[in-house]
């Protein structure tokens, strides 16, 4: 009787997890801090020049904002790896056994048995010694490991992707109508992201919407009502 072995595709959502947080996070933050601060500017009665001056100025300061903080954040994560791999590199020189049996450890107790720990220590460590110990003793991988530039440059163009849309909506907009127009249309976008983050990541859709734009509306509404008191006391 022939067999047929098919290929079983899996797709493993956590794949997503690392760029999926930080273009989410960046156009969350780019909605949300832009079109408050233009919610709030337009509250305290300013003209449209003023509105689209604190606009764009909000997206160039935000999205540098955001560069530098995920440049610095993800550079010590970096350095950090850089000095573990080096202290591992220099035990595996001079302590090959005893990095062998802290591997084989390692496996024992992920369920192996202790020979058979032992004989895939062994084989790893031969294929590639600092490898395996980056991967399964430091949890450093090739696809997980510290990029700054990458996170930086990813964390600035999805906060100025979203700083751009309330920027957008104000320049054609009347200016009797902007702060209304700005802040329903944001929280379209807001609810729009939460959605497409929780599908991509197999997540609720209903609850991840609803959680942004519940904390969008009221970044709006605190940054309105404090442009309008600030309005009404100049």
């Amino acid at each position: 009787m022939s067999r047929h072995h098919h290929r079983h595709p899996e797709l493993h959502r956590t794949e997503r997890i690392g760029w999926l947080r930080a273009a989410v996070l960046g156009a969350n933050d780019g909605i949300v801090s832009t079109a408050s601060l233009m919610v709030g500017v337009a509250a305290a009665s300013a003209d449209r020049a003023q509105l689209l001056t604190a606009g764009v100025a909000a997206l160039v300061a935000g999205a540098m904002s955001m560069a530098a903080g995920e440049y610095v954040s993800v550079s010590s994560q970096s350095d950090t790896e850089q000095a573990d791999l080096a202290r591992e590199r220099a035990e595996l020189a001079t302590q090959s056994e005893a990095e062998h049996r802290e591997l084989a450890a390692i496996y024992v107790n992920r369920g192996l048995t202790p020979e058979l720990a032992r004989e895939v220590a062994r084989q790893l460590m031969a294929h590639d010694a600092l490898g395996a110990h980056a991967r399964d003793e430091l949890g450093i991988s090739a696809e997980l490991a510290a990029r700054p530039v990458q996170a930086a440059l990813t964390s600035a163009a999805t906060f100025s992707a979203g700083a751009a849309l309330p920027l957008l909506a104000a320049v054609v907009t009347p200016n009797s109508h902007v702060a209304p127009v700005v802040a329903i249309s944001s929280l379209i976008c807001l609810t729009a992201l939460g959605a497409l983050s929780a599908r991509a990541g197999q997540a609720p859709v209903l609850k991840a919407s609803a959680r942004v734009a519940f904390w969008g509306a009221l970044a709006m509404g605190l940054t309105a009502a404090v442009g309008k008191l600030f309005g009404t006391i100049v």
